[in-house]
């Protein structure tokens, strides 16, 4: 393993600078290693994770998953969302009338009603956090019931949820029905049947609810390894389009866990249609008009900011040659915050906020849509990054885009609003996706008014959600140099 040394933000801007500035950290972690690996050594693990059971069951499904995905292309062609595949009309109606009784005998079992009720009113509203059509919610609930597989997997999901959420110890149905997910699953990987996809994509999101730092793109490889075997993208339509993306936004969640040393899994380029250049980007998001495109447009810069980091770390620490010094770099940084700069100034009306009030300690921006919460979020974070890789202004000149007034151009204003969006708008569809950039704005606040207000952000993340967040917190006090007082409200 690589020796801890300076990351790319330290060459830019000074590690600490004074509270009667207003400003704090940079937003870069410093000291880590090439390997991925979160600087949080709090996390530890719960009876689920440890549970034998599981590991063993966690290592079947990935060993499944990659021996699908590097076998022949899928044998059964469409979209679990209704697809153009052909098949006899009598086998379709016998076979779902036999999954008919299986669902039915499944959730006859006592106490599974209710984790479906949870699933829909809980689980799915974060999963469809950008999808106002509600896939997970709508079709995914319709197509479990034709489906044993995939209602286990959602059953599994929310019994989890619930578990963490009411701190239920060695009292584990979500492992039972995470087994019984796979033991069907098995037969569906070996057809290479394309249901498959948002079946793992599911199971993924649990194992992700409880899984350390270091463990997250672990987690997510297999879910990138089927989506480059079947072909899908940010733009295949229906159900699958919305797999993706609730894929994504784990991918970059993952990708600003590793502070600047990993990109997302699926590279950038492969979120567009297949034989897009990346200039292209602007163009396919605006072809469509319908605003979740948006939303999902500010996960796709996200991920290429991380690209853009990841490859400055590398040229700084490893002195690799990949375009990131000199005009080349200077080039590519600003065209990349131009087209961040044009994503707020192009947003659609709903996503400009119905209030927004400069407050203490922070701004009250409230969204009446759930996407634009998450999407401008996101966006404030992508600035947050930006800026710490910053090229000399004085090389850029006037090519920089600081937006009204120069706010654009400070960090801190917008990690302001990151936080100002979490204390305003606690959608519980948008809390899990906030812990990140959180963590990433939260490096850049001085004041121990502004440390007390994210850290119960954090807390009741988790405490609403049930997805781990408390080692976010120890992280921050780790740069902050002291240990908040938990007063969670």
């Amino acid at each position: 393993m690589l020796e801890p040394t300076l990351s790319p933000s330290q060459y830019f801007l000074p590690r600490w600078q004074s509270e009667a500035e207003g400003t704090a950290p940079n937003a870069i972690s410093p000291g880590l290693s090439l390997d991925g690996s979160s600087p949080s050594l709090t996390w530890r693990p719960d009876e689920f994770t440890l549970n034998q059971g599981y590991q063993e069951y966690k290592e079947e499904l990935r060993s499944l998953i990659f021996n699908t995905a590097n076998s022949a292309a899928p044998t059964r062609q469409g979209s679990p969302a209704g697809g153009a595949e052909q098949s006899d009309p009598n086998l379709t109606a016998y076979l779902d009338e036999t999954h008919h009784r299986e669902t039915a005998a499944i959730l006859a079992v006592e106490g599974r009603t209710k984790y479906l009720r949870n699933y829909v009113s809980q689980v799915a509203p974060w999963l469809d956090m950008f999808d106002s059509d509600r896939a997970f919610g709508t079709q995914i609930t319709a197509m479990a019931q034709t489906s044993p597989a995939l209602l286990y997997a959602v059953l599994a999901l929310s019994a989890r949820q619930m578990e963490r959420k009411d701190g239920k110890k060695n009292s584990f149905d979500s492992l039972q029905l995470y087994q019984e997910a796979i033991r069907l699953l098995a037969p569906l990987l070996q057809e290479r049947n394309v249901q498959i996809v948002p079946i793992c994509t599911i199971l993924c999101c649990l194992e992700m609810m409880s899984a350390s730092a270091q463990d997250w793109r672990r987690h997510l490889e297999g879910c990138a390894a089927l989506f480059d075997t079947f072909g899908v993208h940010g733009f295949s339509g229906g159900l699958l389009q919305a797999v993706f993306w609730c894929y994504a936004r784990m991918d970059v969640c993952g990708a600003l866990i590793s502070d600047g040393t990993e990109s997302t899994l699926v590279p950038p380029l492969q979120w567009l249609v297949p034989g897009s250049e990346i200039t292209d980007s602007h163009r396919l998001f605006h072809s469509t008009s319908h605003p979740d495109m948006h939303a999902n447009y500010s996960v796709f810069l996200c991920s290429r900011v991380t690209e853009l980091l990841a490859d400055r770390t590398r040229f700084v620490e490893l002195g690799e040659q990949n375009g990131c010094s000199g005009p080349a770099y200077e080039d590519r940084w600003v065209a990349l915050w131009e087209e961040l700069q044009a994503w707020m100034e192009e947003r659609p009306a709903d996503f400009v906020p119905v209030k927004e009030v400069e407050t203490s300690p922070f701004p009250e921006i409230l969204f009446a849509r759930w996407s634009a919460i998450s999407g401008t979020q996101l966006h404030h974070t992508a600035c947050i990054l930006m800026l710490g890789m910053m090229p000399k202004p004085a090389r850029i000149g006037m090519s920089l885009r600081l937006g009204t007034g120069g706010s654009a151009g400070s960090a801190l204003w917008h990690a302001k609003r990151v936080c100002g969006i979490s204390e305003t708008n606690p959608h519980h569809g948008c809390l899990n996706n906030a812990i990140q950039p959180l963590w990433v704005a939260g490096r850049l606040l001085s004041h121990r008014a502004e440390h007390a207000v994210v850290v119960r952000l954090i807390w009741n993340i988790e405490a609403l959600t049930g997805w781990g967040t408390s080692w976010r917190i120890a992280d921050l006090e780790a740069v902050w140099g002291y240990r908040v007082k938990r007063n969670i409200s």
